[in-house]
């Protein structure tokens, strides 16, 4: 190689970051604990995209913590640039990382939506209690009183959903086959649904058993993916509330399967793997769309 030519491999005004996966929920995630990052919608947009950046549905950003009792704060963009207050799968890769960084079997994560406190479970997956499911239509929130156990709202097969909140907002739609129903066609319709301000994550569900669900998702700001933590944790908490199931059971998603308990207390437990797919430096093409 030319030794007089730069090479974009070793330009140091690229950014370093991991792919990361929860049952097929993905992320790039930054570092921005030493260097502070701030990245621009466009930003986002460029890296998210899966023809040109690096793809993603959510890119993280892990930050100095806010409190001496937390481990590391954890910023959530969706693929469309917006920020958001909570994603289960992310906080699972997150908080394997710290652990692994630690050397300790738990941590305790800072999001936007409050602390997070995680375990390794002797099999190697990620325990983190995803705090209360929260159920009063001013917390999901809802633009006028309804019940949040039956809302009267739909679209095509779609009905009366169960809006749960879980850091983010939630509707979840019980139907007896989740293969047949157009969700790539209903799910940004309800998303945007007027009862909702500030959008809503869409899911159906079909109950398998007393303690086995499946579940498609379509999440606000990112669309169709094939596993959505908090999404899960609502749908048990729907279904529970529902009497269709009791308050633990199996949440089958596209890209795998998430163990799901709604405690006595109201905090909701979720447990699953967290995966890392590899680690890579932003291309300089990248760089011009960056603040």
């Amino acid at each position: 190689m030319d030794s007089g030519r730069s090479s974009p491999y070793k330009s140091s005004m690229t950014l370093p970051f991991l792919k990361m996966h929860g049952l097929g929920n993905d992320f790039v995630v930054f570092d921005a604990r030493t260097t502070p990052l701030e990245l621009s919608l466009a930003a986002v947009r460029a890296v998210a995209d899966r023809r040109t950046g690096v793809g993603c549905d959510q890119l993280i950003i892990i930050e100095q913590p806010r409190s001496p009792e937390t481990a590391a704060f954890m910023r959530i963009r969706n693929a469309d640039g917006e920020e958001v207050a909570a994603c289960g799968n992310a906080s699972r890769c997150v908080a394997a990382l710290l652990m692994a960084e630690s050397g300790h079997d738990g941590v305790v994560l800072e999001t936007k939506a409050g602390r997070l406190e995680a375990r390794r479970t002797p099999g190697g997956r990620i325990t983190v209690d995803m705090g209360a499911a929260r159920l009063d239509w001013r917390e999901i929130p809802l633009a006028a009183p309804a019940d949040t156990g039956a809302l009267e709202i739909g679209h095509g097969p779609l009905n009366h959903p169960v809006a749960v909140n879980m850091g983010n907002p939630h509707a979840v739609f019980f139907v007896p086959d989740v293969d047949v129903v157009p969700l790539a066609e209903i799910g940004p319709v309800l998303e945007h649904h007027p009862i909702f301000p500030e959008r809503a994550n869409i899911e159906i569900v079909q109950v398998l058993g007393p303690a086995r669900l499946r579940m498609r998702v379509w999440e606000r700001g990112t669309g169709l993916t094939r596993a959505c933590g908090t999404g899960a944790c609502a749908v048990l908490v729907a279904a529970a509330r529902r009497g269709l199931t009791g308050r633990t059971a199996e949440v089958v998603l596209d890209g795998g399967s998430l163990d799901i308990t709604w405690r006595a207390d109201g905090h909701v437990l979720m447990t699953g793997p967290a995966t890392t797919s590899f680690s890579g430096r932003l291309a300089p093409g990248l760089l011009p769309a960056l603040p």
